[in-house]
């Protein structure tokens, strides 16, 4: 169950098959990959006293050594706490404080402020210097230590949009069953297939690892560390058979750039797409431009990409009567869940209703870290409330509508911006929209558009305000128009719904 075991596996079966990648040239083939990591493991323990159950931070960008450190965790029991490279260091050292880490593993130039920071005695690491090679000083591991379903092995930190983020503990027997879905629900995985980390790997690119190493795949990290659309063609050109997890804005700017340079998706297998709402327009747009390759997947941490998913079939079909209807969805269930709709009481809701999206499975977390009372509030009777609203069809597509605490009332009627912010994006000035409340004395709330322009300097309310009116009922359409010239977005590209909401007057 430890996945140490898997890449000790697969070291054996395939041990001169390439696993590590530095853009084109060779880090390291699978034998050296499973040696790295076991004396990365042996160093923790020998040099910093990493008992199993401790907690050991990642705090780095986008690197091969990435997985060297996490699998190096995992030979010895401890629990990976990744965390995304772009936060401030502030942020950082609560979670480090919070999780009650015994080390940290991360860029020397943070070295300094971590060690003058923390309260509590942590040892402090760079994993981009020679500390990185004096943990291989101490041997090697020659087993793995035994992790049982319910042990904790990820420690993943929300994004904190609203207040403190919460540790979301992912246990092994939820990434295994995160992998069962994605091999049965999402796609197949190859011995020739690439891995390619161009998002954090400390979120779900990084958790997508698991079924490559099992199946002896390759793991690309881009030189960039990061993501770059001319990098990734020319990655997924040169080393073919290449899969990726995007995030909505970054599939837009690949096509935008394909179409630019008039680029079809040669050498790209798979780009799985979720994190945030792909709009209806971009995905039709980026199967025209890139054919038959998206696959979309919802999940969240407290779920890990296994609620639901669109298989590349049902992106690319057209011969369904309803396919727009099933494209602007989030697809079926996975194969490790159940979901049903529910109301504020938590009774199951009719076919086709909104409600709040429920899910039960083997992959959901086993609670939030150090906070039962949280814990208590999204787990109740088996079943994670999400906090997203939805409706199932009779089929069981799932079509989100937002966050329960973006759904606008205005005069008494529900209003979901997504769907206003679809019918905005089907009109040729708009490249990208978010639509919140707005306090009224009259109205309870109206709908404000932020909008960011495509080709055109000048915003023409009363254009967009006509388009509106021809796809959407009256009392949906936004009665204030605000350009900006790009929407707020965290580290992950999700839209800061907080800082718009904090720009209205």
């Amino acid at each position: 169950m430890n996945p140490a075991n898997w890449l000790q596996r697969t070291a054996i079966r395939v041990p001169q098959a390439p696993a590590l990648l530095d853009g084109e040239r060779l880090e390291a083939d699978y034998s050296a990959f499973a040696q790295r990591s076991s004396a990365v493991g042996a160093g923790l323990r020998s040099q910093c006293g990493i008992k199993p159950g401790d907690r050991v931070v990642i705090f780095l960008k986008n690197h091969t050594r990435y997985l060297e450190l996490m699998y190096g965790a995992w030979f010895i029991g401890a629990v990976v706490v990744p965390v995304n490279a772009k936060l401030h260091v502030r942020e950082l050292v609560w979670i480090v404080e919070n999780s009650r880490a015994s080390v940290v593993l991360c860029s020397e130039q943070y070295i300094s402020e971590l060690r003058a920071s923390l309260e509590h005695s942590v040892a402090v690491l760079a994993a981009d210097n020679d500390d990185y090679f004096q943990l291989h000083a101490h041997g090697s591991l020659t087993n793995p230590v035994r992790m049982r379903p319910d042990d904790l092995l990820w420690l993943f930190y929300t994004s904190g949009t609203t207040g403190r983020p919460k540790g979301v503990m992912i246990s092994c027997g939820n990434a295994l069953a995160m992998c069962g879905s994605y091999l049965a629900d999402v796609d197949t995985v190859e011995p020739e297939d690439t891995a390619l980390y161009a998002a954090p790997m400390s979120h779900g690119a990084g958790i997508y690892n698991f079924m490559h190493v099992m199946r002896g795949a390759r793991h690309v990290v881009p030189v960039s560390g990061g993501f770059d659309e001319r990098e990734v063609f020319q990655l997924s050109q040169s080393l073919e058979h290449v899969s990726l997890f995007a995030a909505p804005t970054m599939v837009k700017r690949l096509v935008d750039y394909a179409k630019k340079h008039s680029l079809g998706g040669e050498g790209i297998k798979t780009i799985v797409y979720g994190g945030g709402p792909m709009y209806l327009a971009d995905i039709c747009d980026g199967v025209e431009v890139l054919g038959d390759r998206f696959v979309q997947i919802y999940g969240q941490g407290e779920c890990p990409m296994a609620i639901s998913a669109l298989s590349r079939e049902q992106v690319s079909d057209r011969s369904n009567a309803r396919w727009r209807e099933r494209l602007a969805s989030v697809g079926q269930a996975q194969s490790c869940v159940d979901i049903r709709i529910a109301d504020k009481a938590g009774e199951s809701l009719p076919t086709g209703r909104i409600g709040e999206i429920l899910v039960s499975g083997t992959a959901i977390m086993l609670g939030y870290w150090d906070n039962p009372e949280a814990t208590a509030n999204t787990i109740r009777d088996g079943w994670l409330w999400t906090g997203d609203m939805g409706s199932l069809d009779s089929d069981g597509y799932l079509t989100l509508q937002d966050r329960s605490k973006d759904m606008i009332i205005s005069g008494g009627s529900n209003i979901y911006p997504r769907e206003v912010e679809e019918v905005l994006l089907l009109h040729d000035s708009v490249s990208e929209v978010s639509v919140v409340g707005k306090q009224d004395a009259d109205w309870g709330e109206i709908v404000v558009a932020f909008v960011v322009l495509a080709d055109t300097d000048v915003l023409n309310e009363k254009l967009l305000d006509a388009h509106c009116l021809e796809h959407i009922a009256r009392f949906k359409r936004p009665k204030r128009y605000v350009q900006l010239q790009a929407l707020p977005k965290n580290n992950y590209g999700k839209v800061l719904k907080t800082e718009l909401r904090k720009r209205l007057n």
